[in-house]
């Protein structure tokens, strides 16, 4: 009898589509879904990860260059923010699975939180670029707005390019233009996960997840965790690689 009731229980469940017969399977189905997805979503950035190994290893000095102008600190703290993230998502979906409503609600406002303040830390390095005229379009030689190189001798300057032997500014423009796809395509990203995360809030204030339903915390937890990651192999490729190699 309890067998019997805990099933039609399950089947009348508000959260279980019709096309599927219990929660298990619609369960199993959806995160199926959304493995499949992220692995189209390694191989889109898998191609902007191979044009970058392409071209750093055919301009290893002018991505050395591209590479020590940007800011180190920034892009730490944002790797601290991301990691931040992922564990208060985790929490989400765990208090989810417990039934702890509160928290639930509470772990997901804070990832929203991490996730706004990273956009944030990222448009203030996008403001530095601009000021600097690191845009690409904008390092061609001859454009107006072509910054001027730093003169041997003089002070440094860390709003002017370093050009070391073997570096072009057309090359470092190169760079920049790769720095801004991926960081773009990566914010785009955070800004749909965090598209995401408001509707999961709007429908946890509302109380629909818990223990029975939570496939939609958990897979969209899958997301966000994936575009953390990628972020993880963009922070060592963009902004420590040409440190160490020029150091090294």
């Amino acid at each position: 009898m309890a067998e019997s009731y805990a099933t039609e229980h399950e089947v009348s469940h508000p959260g279980l589509q019709h096309h599927f017969e219990n929660m298990d399977q619609q369960r199993e189905a959806s995160a199926l879904g959304m493995w499949v997805f992220l692995v189209t979503e390694i191989m889109f950035f898998g191609g902007m990860f191979l044009a970058y190994t392409l071209y750093r290893w055919k301009y290893p000095e002018s991505f050395e260059v591209a590479s020590n102008h940007l800011d180190i600190w920034l892009g730490a703290v944002n790797t601290v923010v991301l990691i931040c993230s992922s564990f208060t998502m985790a929490l989400t979906v765990y208090c989810t699975q417990i039934g702890r409503q509160q928290l639930q609600i509470l772990f997901l406002v804070l990832t929203m939180i991490f996730g706004v303040t990273f956009l944030g830390i990222k448009a203030v390095e996008y403001k530095q670029k601009y000021d600097d005229n690191l845009i690409p379009g904008r390092l061609i030689p001859g454009h107006p707005f072509n910054p001027s190189v730093q003169e041997e001798g003089k002070p440094a300057d860390k709003h002017k390019l370093h050009l070391i032997p073997g570096a072009t500014v057309r090359n470092v423009e190169l760079f920049y233009w790769i720095y801004f796809a991926m960081t773009g395509m990566h914010a785009l990203h955070m800004i749909i996960g965090l598209g995401i995360m408001l509707v999961l809030l709007f429908f946890s204030v509302r109380g629909r997840y818990g223990p029975e339903y939570h496939n939609p915390i958990e897979i969209s937890g899958l997301y966000w965790h994936f575009v953390d990651i990628v972020w993880i192999f963009l922070f060592p490729l963009l902004y420590l690689l040409g440190r160490h190699i020029g150091h090294g």
